[in-house]
């Protein structure tokens, strides 16, 4: 049975950018302060690596209730029971990865424009991550996605819409009075020395937009 998703702090992992050493303690951290959702992205280990990280995620999302999704691979996160998976333009299409995962998962879909978010939802999509909405470290190649392109995309499309891309206490503040679900954040949360209390902030300035 799919499960209501809270997408409103919605945490992408990166070793790379993390203050803390372990990438259980930073999770956790997050958690206690606020973040809703969890998305594991490895993009530099073994499959062997990324699944012994995704089990002990999962033990501690388990533990929270909050819902952990696996960035690309599917076959991973399948084995650890995920709640779901998040794909790209570069990864299997959203059919094939739709009938992988069964319906009772959730599948995430990044897009930066209307034709790729109209044909996500189409393909059986449960949400959009849609960016970069500005500049970012964490992915330097992304092309970013003007407020108007946003603005189009909710008109069109139904399914929940998470931003991402530079989404920080600065940036956050331009999508006041828009109908989004949810702030995608790495860097702005996991990089900080005090994760906890950087969620707590995330959480306060996201009230601020109701």
């Amino acid at each position: 049975m799919k499960r209501n998703i809270d997408y409103t702090l919605y945490l992408v992992t990166d070793r790379e950018f993390m203050s803390s050493e372990k990438l259980e303690d930073a999770v956790e951290e997050a958690i206690l302060g606020g973040c809703t959702l969890i998305q594991l992205r490895e993009k530099k280990c073994s499959t062997l690596e990324f699944y012994e990280i995704a089990k002990k995620i999962k033990e501690l999302t388990d533990r929270y209730r909050i819902p952990l999704i696996i960035n690309d691979r599917i076959d991973i996160a399948l084995a650890v029971d995920a709640a779901g998976v998040h794909i790209g333009q570069e990864d299997l299409p959203v059919k094939v990865a739709r009938k992988l995962i069964g319906e009772n998962k959730i599948l995430g879909v990044s897009t930066s424009n209307l034709e790729e978010s109209m044909k996500a939802y189409n393909d059986g999509a449960d949400y959009l991550g849609v960016g970069a909405m500005f500049p970012t470290n964490t992915k330097e190649d992304a092309s970013v996605v003007s407020i108007e392109n946003l603005l189009e995309i909710r008109k069109q499309v139904p399914i929940p819409i998470v931003v991402i891309g530079g989404i920080n206490k600065n940036t956050i503040r331009h999508f006041k009075g828009i109908d989004i679900d949810g702030f995608a954040v790495v860097s702005a949360i996991i990089a900080k020395p005090d994760i906890k209390s950087a969620a707590v902030d995330f959480i306060n300035e996201i009230k601020k937009l109701k």
